[in-house]
């Protein structure tokens, strides 16, 4: 019986996503076609459903897409690597993160659409130009969670690993990065939505390909339709992505709780 009721209950919120989702584009749909607002600033959700049928049955997408994911993909390692590299290495050396915190600080609150013309000027519009702005929209948001995380590391959980006479880098595997795991998956998970709009936004700027570049060209030519068609595919595409690092995240906490 225990086990029955969340499963019924769970079912039952799905029910009711579902319809809520059906009723607002249902709303939708008829004040469109009432013309209470005019399809120039909204449309109609069967009309955003053909666009997104047709540009995967013209494959015109796939090309937008890969060239999306390839900049994102890229720029979003790097800050990972480069953000969770970075806070391991402020809190473990001593007085490094009193010294360079305020740097970090400064640079963070810096506008990131204010440098994008800079690294037009210093990358061109090419990968590098993309990858660029994907990493200063995620790796500050890694860098400052994995500095929290860390600190977050239980001083008996440090004192067990002194008491077994465990190593600097034992201590940091099996320690330290379990009790920070959660933190920097709330970052990852963050910056990876943040590291797609900013893929897009870079794309929009200065760009020949791209999702962003796509969707300029239709609302450039008032096709409504149509930039709702590739919102709703970037907006799904950020949801698997998401859904991917959530899985990985139970696959790497369980591995380090069962180690």
């Amino acid at each position: 019986m225990g086990i029955g009721k969340p499963a019924k209950s769970s079912w039952r919120i799905v029910t009711g996503q579902i319809a809520l989702l059906l009723i607002v584009l249902g709303l939708i749909e008829y004040i469109v076609r009432a013309e209470i607002v005019g399809s120039l600033y909204l449309s109609k959700p069967t009309l955003v459903v053909e666009e997104i049928v047709k540009l995967f049955t013209q494959g015109e997408i796939f090309h937008h897409l890969f060239v999306t994911l390839q900049e994102f993909a890229a720029g979003y390692v790097l800050s990972a690597v480069a953000g969770i590299g970075t806070g391991m290495l402020l809190v473990l050396i001593p007085k490094a993160e009193t010294f360079f915190r305020p740097f970090l600080s400064a640079l963070l609150a810096v506008p990131k659409v204010t440098i994008i013309p800079l690294l037009m000027l210093w990358l061109g519009i090419g990968l590098s130009h993309k990858v660029a702005i994907v990493f200063l929209f995620c790796f500050f948001t890694i860098a400052f969670n994995t500095i929290t995380g860390i600190k977050q590391t239980a001083d008996n959980h440090l004192k067990v690993a002194r008491v077994f006479e465990a190593s600097k880098l034992q201590t940091i595997v099996k320690v330290i990065l379990p009790s920070a795991a959660p933190t920097i998956f709330v970052a990852l998970r963050v910056s990876a939505a943040t590291g797609l709009v900013g893929a897009l936004f870079g794309e929009m700027v200065a760009s020949k390909d791209g999702l962003g570049n796509l969707l300029i060209q239709a609302t450039s030519l008032y096709d409504t339709a149509k930039a709702f068609a590739i919102i709703t595919v970037v907006t799904v595409v950020s949801v698997l992505i998401i859904a991917v690092i959530d899985l990985l995240e139970k696959r790497v906490v369980l591995k380090w709780k069962s180690a």
